[in-house]
């Protein structure tokens, strides 16, 4: 009998929502809008009644639904309870409980980038691997480890935060966690412009990027053109995240390293800048891990949580 199973991915403006079959065929995506209004109180019965109106119209017995699986951009604890989820304006949630009793069904709860990471494990770019990092490089730097298959989330739910690791002991002023010197100030799309107007304020070097906006993506299409002010922007990228996944492969000791997020759309030539210096600086039996574009996009969450419940 085929069974199936949902995948929901919380974000702060919208819900994506997936039905797959457990072999982890996509039957219907579809959006609802996150209602964070009242404390974000309509956000679990919005998410319940849509997934009860896809079991109305694909005419699904219950005994045939796997679960639910839900990704939520806070920390989740092993016990399914969300201590906060600042963007949902949530406090205390115990998401896996509250949710089960409006669906009827069993639901799995966990962080949005840890679940997105088990989507690329599961079918995207660490497919096949057993042991996977994957990093999210948009605004933020996001991440997650999966060990054996299975999620690292951490006593705190924190695992997996590879953005916070500290790796610039000069910056003053705080992260968005509140220390400084986070890998997401560095390595991020923001942290790349900050490496772009530092480098041009350095050098009257003649470059593409004078006199325009300063994006990643300006940056990156300025190094396919060979240009020696974005290169030396890119390598600086490079050796703070080379740098640091080189530690983290210590502990983890990865298949492979997925790099997703708005960043990797520059493509292979960001995997090149980032591989040098983590060659240079892992530990032997590391060097040769393999690297890849994450290849799911924004559909990461809602495969990473249906693989959650199966």
């Amino acid at each position: 009998m085929k069974k199936y199973c949902f995948g929901i991915d919380v974000g702060g403006t919208t819900v994506k929502c997936g039905l797959f079959t457990t072999e982890g065929e996509v039957l219907d995506k579809w959006e609802i809008r996150t209602r964070t209004e009242d404390n974000g109180s309509r956000i679990l019965p919005d998410i319940a009644e849509t997934i009860k109106e896809k079991i109305s119209e694909k005419e699904l017995n219950r005994d045939e639904i796997a679960g639910v699986g839900i990704g939520i951009p806070g920390p989740v604890n092993e016990n399914g309870e969300v201590p906060c989820a600042v963007n949902l304006h949530w406090g205390y949630v115990n998401i896996e409980k509250d949710l089960s009793e409006m669906t009827g069904l069993t639901v799995k709860a966990g962080n949005d980038a840890n679940v997105a990471a088990l989507g690329e494990f599961w079918k995207g770019g660490g497919a096949g691997s057993h042991n996977m990092i994957l990093v999210t490089l948009g605004t933020g730097v996001g991440g997650g480890i999966i060990i054996n298959g299975r999620i690292v989330a951490g006593s705190h739910g924190a695992g997996g935060e590879i953005g916070h690791a500290h790796v610039e002991d000069s910056v003053t002023e705080p992260c968005n966690c509140g220390n400084c010197g986070c890998l997401e100030q560095m390595a991020s799309a923001t942290g790349i412009v900050r490496l772009a107007k530092e480098a041009l304020a350095s050098t009257d070097a003649p470059s593409l990027l004078r006199g325009q906006e300063i994006s990643a993506k300006t940056v990156f299409d300025a190094v396919k053109e060979n240009d020696a002010v974005a290169i030396q922007i890119a390598e600086r990228f490079g050796t703070y995240l080379g740098k640091a996944l080189s530690i983290f492969s210590t502990v983890v000791d990865p298949q492979v390293i997925v790099i997703g997020g708005g960043v990797s759309k520059a493509g292979p030539i960001l995997l090149d800048y980032i591989i040098r210096p983590f060659r240079k600086y892992a530990f032997t039996p590391s060097k040769n891990t393999e690297f890849a574009l994450a290849t799911l996009g924004n559909d990461a969450g809602i495969f990473g949580a249906a693989k959650m419940v199966i």
